[in-house]
């Protein structure tokens, strides 16, 4: 079997590809995150997906890659990781009471193969109408500021939402597993 490598420095990633219970390596992808002019949010993500599995499939053309990426899509606006309390609470408010679609992108890549497959996972998320006081206690409970849209579903900010839909669960966490599984087996990698 190749050897598997995600493309990412997010812990979060890390964690949900351990759920697989296969051998992988971590490589952090160079890759430019700087959305282009115009750029819509899933064409950013599939964009970003594509290229961080690129750029370490040219490091390693014998393995396997995963690439994802992951935008915010707060009526057709980018909302990126806010990376500091004041943004994440400005994309709170801006999201409160208002349906979010998460972008979530994944690509796999097997240079040595000539395989490549492109996904979008789009998870629409919608919040509840939130109190100033609600983002203020929330932020200061769990610090979200290297999460997109600035609340992690898997922790305390659950209680931020009305309502989470999508066809796979771990989509808004960072990484469709789901697809993920399909497009690896599709790469030839084994899962059980």
């Amino acid at each position: 079997m190749p050897r598997l490598i995600l493309g990412s420095t997010s812990p979060y990633r890390r964690e949900l590809l351990t759920r697989l219970r296969i051998a992988f390596d971590v490589v952090a992808p160079e890759v430019d995150e700087t959305p282009l002019a115009g750029e819509a949010p899933a064409d950013l993500a599939r964009r970003l997906a594509l290229a961080k599995a690129h750029a370490v499939a040219t490091q390693h053309p014998d393995a396997v890659v995963i690439g994802s990426d992951q935008v915010a899509d707060l009526h057709g606006q980018p909302l990126g990781k806010p990376g500091d309390h004041a943004r994440a609470t400005a994309q709170l408010r801006a999201m409160r009471g208002q349906t979010v679609v998460f972008q979530t992108a994944l690509s796999v890549v097997h240079a040595a193969q000539s395989f490549a497959q492109t996904a979008l996972v789009p998870v629409q998320v919608r919040f509840r109408d939130l109190e100033d006081a609600e983002i203020e206690a929330y932020l200061q409970a769990e610090q979200p500021y290297d999460c997109a849209g600035s609340a992690k579903s898997e922790g305390l900010g659950i209680v931020l939402l009305d309502a989470i839909t999508s066809d796979d669960p771990t989509a808004l966490i960072g990484l469709p597993l789901i697809q993920t599984s399909r497009m690896l087996r599709a790469a030839g990698v084994k899962l059980l």
